[in-house]
């Protein structure tokens, strides 16, 4: 799925409740773990360090 989102309207994820509700929802629609962060960052700016610790305790 194609999202255009300009980067003036990004909302940051910087929460780790948001980070995983984001996760889950791309998961939902078929994301696999490869391809989550580039689906993420289209639509988020998101706090990197936390989403990589999230994403190892996983």
């Amino acid at each position: 799925m194609e999202r255009f989102v300009e980067d003036h309207q990004k909302r940051r994820l910087t929460e780790r409740v948001d980070i995983i509700t984001a996760i889950n929802i791309l998961r939902s629609q078929g994301y696999q773990q490869d391809e989550l962060i580039g689906e993420i960052t289209k639509v988020f700016y998101v706090d990197l360090d936390t989403y990589n610790e999230i994403v190892l305790a996983a």
